[in-house]
């Protein structure tokens, strides 16, 4: 039985959502060229003196960009068939969030202020990073991370009972006449030293506490390692492979290479 002839949306979906052609990837190398240029701008636009001189330039190329944007945005809303599950996920409010702001300036005085928020389109690197073959490398630190968020957790809770014995220790070795004038204060002193950051606006006078000092900064450089350790071996285990595919329906796109239907709502797939 001969397949049935896909309509435009869905030629369109496959060329917006997924980067497994070559329509596909052109689509995302152009995306993630105008993210850069937009993120540029906004750099440059915050340069008074830039500003001034070549003011013009960059408002024409931030509506430029911001129109292009917007032709996208809407283009994703047509080619799915639940516009709500993209307008309302994480990435859809971030491209909102990013392309409202120019359009605001033309009705309210002072919203220039809000630029600032284009600076969201950085966000969508990682939508346009599946152009790359490194994406189910990207998909293995993410499960990862989250294969490891309660060892984290531990450790998180197990250095910040050490910053707070540390920063009472000291509260009571070096005293208010040394900068250590509450705990909580010592405690901040503690934080600081023990991820070796080191600002230098409190620093212990008395010997014992330089030698405390001494070890936190040592105990420091030994917590770093810790949570790489753990993230690694989550890493370390077996990788599953996925692809770009995209629902046309929920606009899912984790799925392994061999699927034929959506994981999460069960449409068939391009």
């Amino acid at each position: 039985m001969d397949k049935k002839p896909r309509n435009w949306k869905e030629k369109l979906h496959e060329v917006i959502y997924e980067a497994d052609t070559p329509a596909g990837k052109w689509f995302d190398i152009i995306l993630l060229i105008a993210i850069l240029a937009s993120i540029v701008l906004v750099m440059l636009e915050s340069v008074e003196s830039f500003d001034n001189k070549h003011h013009d330039f960059l408002n024409i190329s931030e509506w430029v960009i911001t129109i292009l944007f917007s032709i996208e945005y809407i283009l994703r809303i047509v080619t799915i068939q639940k516009p709500s599950k993209y307008i309302f996920s994480f990435y859809g409010v971030i491209d909102f969030l990013s392309t409202i702001p120019k359009y605001l300036s033309l009705f309210f005085v002072g919203s220039h202020s809000l630029v600032a928020l284009r600076a969201l389109r950085l966000l969508r690197v990682f939508r346009v990073l599946k152009v790359s073959r490194y994406i189910g490398e990207s998909n293995q630190l993410i499960k990862a991370l989250n294969a490891s968020k309660a060892k984290i957790g531990v450790f998180l809770y197990f250095v910040l009972i050490i910053c707070i014995i540390l920063g009472s220790v000291m509260y009571f070795i070096e005293g208010a006449d040394n900068g250590f004038t509450s705990i909580p204060r010592s405690i901040y002193w503690s934080i600081v030293t023990l991820t070796t950051v080191g600002y230098g606006d409190i620093a212990p006078q008395t010997p014992l506490g330089q030698f405390i000092a001494s070890i936190t900064v040592i105990i420091g450089y030994a917590i770093i390692a810790i949570p790489t350790g753990i993230v690694s071996s989550e890493m370390t285990k077996k990788k599953i492979e996925l692809n770009t595919q995209s629902c046309p329906n929920c606009s899912y796109d984790g799925h392994k290479d061999d699927a034929e239907f959506c994981y999460h709502c069960g449409t068939k797939l391009n």
